[in-house]
């Protein structure tokens, strides 16, 4: 009787065996489905063969910490024959002295090497290094509320020196020359530093003059009158020739089509989203508990174009 029943407890195993194989692979199937959903590139209203009525939008978001996925995005369009033009909407106070100088060299190359028209859309904030790519544009479009202009260069840390003294603690730095650990936090400043550092704000100062007086067709000394770090409103900043026209996102949209020659509503084409990770997937958004480069901003010696 034993004899008899192996074959069925076999035959009940394998087919325990093949249900359950089946759903692990339904399991998988379905995991690969929303990975690819998930990850796959978005953003795109490109058709393939693309059309003559195509326009680059490209957002400047945020801090401007890192260039690379900007100038990466208007090197795509700038490469990318069908498209015809490149807004660059703008909402940023600024950041990086080399961050924000990198994409003000993309759109200066895109406008000379490609002659490819490149229009700033100011939306909330366009002050600092927000400003300063702006004036690389052909044409500068602001909201009468928006804020820009900011030119200038800050560089600010914190000092936890008294701190360390109240806590006991010695800081050990061993250096081979004299300005190796200038603005170290843990000691005041001598005045050779403050005017060491002072020297290389001012250097920077001098550039983003420059670069305004060189975009905005403006002379030096006219940039130089008011490039005190102030920001003025979009109304306040049009007779001072800091932008070119009072309007919206859509109307630089509007003025743009218009001006390469494009009739009817033109096909806005924005970047393929960034792909996200598994992590991500998993875990969501853990940027609040992970320290990032915009956080460690207050306590880095550093030199930015930012409005604060």
């Amino acid at each position: 009787m034993a004899d008899e029943g192996q074959p069925q407890r076999r035959a009940r195993v394998l087919l325990w065996v093949l249900i359950g194989g089946g759903a692990f692979f339904l399991f998988l199937l379905a995991v690969f489905a929303l990975l690819y959903i998930t990850l796959r590139p978005s953003g795109e209203s490109a058709s393939v063969f693309g059309g003559d009525n195509r326009i680059g939008v490209v957002d400047l978001e945020g801090l401007i910490v890192t260039p690379e996925v900007v100038v990466r995005q208007l090197k795509r369009f700038g490469d990318d024959n069908s498209i015809k033009a490149i807004i660059l909407h703008i909402n940023t106070p600024g950041g990086g002295v080399a961050a924000t100088e990198e994409i003000y060299q993309e759109v200066r190359r895109i406008e000379q090497e490609k002659h490819k028209k490149v229009i700033a859309s100011v939306e909330t904030v366009g002050a600092s290094g927000g400003y300063f790519v702006a004036s690389a544009c052909g044409k500068i479009f602001a909201d009468k509320g928006s804020i820009v202009g900011s030119i200038g260069v800050i560089a600010e840390w914190v000092n936890y020196g008294k701190l360390m003294d109240w806590a006991k603690l010695q800081d050990i730095t061993m250096k081979a020359g004299k300005l190796k650990d200038a603005g170290s936090p843990t000691r005041p400043m001598t005045p050779e530093e403050k005017a060491y550092f002072q020297g290389l704000l001012d250097n920077m100062h001098n550039q983003f003059i420059q670069a305004v007086a060189d975009g905005r067709h403006l002379k030096i000394q006219d940039v130089q009158a008011i490039a005190d770090g102030r920001v003025w409103t979009g109304d306040q900043a049009l007779p001072l020739h800091l932008i070119d026209q009072i309007g919206d996102f859509r109307a630089a949209v509007k003025d743009t089509a218009r001006s390469v020659g494009i009739k009817g509503e033109p096909e806005l084409v924005r970047p393929a989203s960034e792909r996200r990770t598994l992590l991500d997937l998993l875990f969501g958004d853990l940027s609040n508990f992970l320290p990032d480069r915009v956080k460690l901003l207050q306590t880095q010696v550093g030199f930015y174009y930012v409005w604060q």
